[in-house]
């Protein structure tokens, strides 16, 4: 892929400030695009991505964002268009897990974020959204497939996003903006089970490549979708998951 194929192009990257988010906005600045990230509470961190993003001679933003602040989500897309003049990239990467048997109030929150968040996020951005346009949605694998206990109000959020985006790329088609997925499977950030952990050793068992995958791996993903080379690709999820699905 041409290394500026982004070049001119402006990306919305919400939870950017570690993980998967972090490494997508890096793999957009690097095809030329400038890049606006959200965070929540790591401030430090998003600040310290965006500053790299800048050293790499793109525009970059890091700014707070609540994904279960309706107003605030709102408020955060319209001065990221204002600011910039377009957005032409949306990766809803911002998103929480929790497990287990969970109150009524962590339930209510994970779909807030989770699903919520994500709608309110896309819905302020559509009408920045420049024709042939991109939303890529981040999501895991458990939205297909619950393979383990504990997870199914988390695995219905993820469900739900996978349907925002079939049902978008479909009211979105007339403006040749394109709407997929990636499932993640067990990807090695922060937030994952320690590889040699006894979960870990057992996640293991069940991914046939023997691995986690890297952020890096999914923001190569995230990026080819974002480009040119994917305008035919609407309506899809795409699984990174080392074949555990397969």
């Amino acid at each position: 892929m041409n290394e500026q194929v982004l070049s001119g192009k402006v990306a919305l990257v919400t939870g950017g400030s570690r993980g998967i988010g972090a490494a997508t906005a890096r793999r957009l600045a690097r095809l030329g695009a400038d890049v606006v990230l959200t965070y929540v509470e790591q401030a430090a961190k998003a600040e310290a991505v965006a500053e790299e993003l800048r050293s790499a001679g793109v525009r970059a933003e890091a700014v707070r964002a609540d994904q279960a602040d309706r107003d605030q989500v709102t408020a955060t897309v319209d001065g990221v268009a204002a600011r910039f003049g377009r957005i032409d990239v949306l990766v809803n990467s911002a998103g929480v897990f929790r497990a287990g048997a969970l109150s009524p109030g962590d339930r209510d929150l994970q779909a807030t974020i989770n699903v919520n968040g994500l709608a309110d996020t896309t819905y302020a951005a559509l009408p920045h959204l420049s024709d042939g346009g991109r939303v890529i949605n981040l999501s895991s694998a458990l939205g297909s497939r619950a393979g383990t206990p504990g997870v199914a109000d988390y695995a219905a959020t993820k469900a739900a996003v996978s349907a925002y985006a079939r049902a978008w790329a479909q009211d979105l088609a007339p403006r040749r903006i394109t709407v997929n997925v990636i499932e993640c499977g067990v990807i090695d950030t922060d937030m994952a089970v320690p590889a040699d952990s006894e979960m870990g050793r057992a996640f293991l068992q069940m991914i046939p490549l023997r691995r986690y995958a890297t952020a890096d791996e999914v923001g190569a993903v995230v990026a080819f979708l974002a480009g040119p080379d994917a305008g035919y690709i609407t309506g899809t999820t795409l699984r990174i998951d080392g074949g555990a699905m397969a």
